[in-house]
């Protein structure tokens, strides 16, 4: 029982990190229908800047994973602005082309910059351990990132039902062309949806990366169980990403822990086998909406 509640701890810390990362995803398809392939990569860039303000430079933790979300979403709008906007939105190809290239780019520059040797990124919320039981341990940091995460939904449901911009956002997500003959100003609109989600995905690096160690390659890991909770969950959907990524989360710690024939080196196969049966019995995810076409 002890070692249960120890894998639940676990799985609920990680899935809680996994989520905010694929609400990310999820706000860039909702606009797009497309995967942003170097979400992770921004990410990674705000988590180096947070290390460079913290620890550099003195700056209290919180602070810097603020201003490292604000200058991830000025860069992400910058991209969208010179590299994604000159081409038509249905023009899929080009840029899922330009995300892989960003994708490259972005991970070799975070090496050049700030070094492949690992580094130790402090967490925003205090250590220790709020409640132990035997081996089980739930720790501030848990708690902490389940409140983040909780509370970034709730904001994000008040800006996108609420605010001016936010109700633009979910129009041109619905219908680009109503959306312009209405008077929505499509691109700019766009530019505040990869804003937001780079700084959405900025603050998800800052929260799991603590429990690992910073180097360029990182993301990637995190970015498959991302993925996977996008999928799950729903492409359409923020709140099924939050649920999906507690449950991908969970799932990959009781399978690797009690799956004695798949180790720790094969959990990230357990994501993909995830996205692979989502996608061939349930496409739209758990809360993800069903299109329906006129033929």
């Amino acid at each position: 029982m002890e070692l249960f509640i120890a894998r639940l701890f676990d799985g609920l810390n990680n899935g809680a990190t996994y989520a905010a990362v694929a609400v990310a995803l999820v706000l860039i398809y909702k606009a797009t229908t497309l995967i942003n392939f170097a979400q992770g990569e921004l990410a990674l860039f705000g988590a180096f800047l947070t290390y460079g303000m913290a620890v550099g430079w003195g700056w209290p933790v919180v602070l810097s994973v603020i201003v490292a979300m604000i200058l991830s979403a000025i860069l992400a709008a910058g991209i969208e602005r010179t590299l994604i906007r000159p081409f038509p939105p249905d023009a899929h190809l080009p840029i899922v082309i330009i995300t892989l290239g960003l994708f490259l780019a972005m991970n070799a520059l975070s090496g050049i910059i700030w070094g492949f040797d690992p580094l130790n990124l402090p967490s925003m919320f205090p250590a220790g351990d709020a409640f132990t039981f035997g081996i089980a341990r739930l720790r501030w940091r848990t708690i902490g990132n389940l409140a983040t995460v909780t509370g970034m939904l709730v904001f994000l449901n008040v800006v996108l039902k609420r605010s001016k911009i936010g109700l633009a956002f979910r129009a041109v997500s619905t219908n680009i062309e109503s959306s312009r003959l209405v008077g929505i100003r499509v691109g700019p609109t766009l530019q505040f949806g990869w804003a937001l989600a780079a700084a959405i995905g900025t603050l998800g690096a800052n929260l799991i990366i603590p429990d690992l160690l910073l180097d360029p390659t990182v993301m990637l890991r995190v970015l498959i169980f991302s993925f996977a909770a996008a999928t799950l969950g729903g492409l359409d959907s923020l709140g099924g990403a939050l649920i999906a990524g507690l449950i991908v989360g969970l799932v990959r710690s009781l399978v690797v822990g009690y799956v004695g024939f798949i180790p720790n080196e094969l959990s990230l196969a357990t994501a993909v086998v995830l996205i692979m049966v989502v996608l061939l019995f349930k496409p739209d995810g758990l809360f993800g909406t069903a299109r329906v076409e006129r033929v």
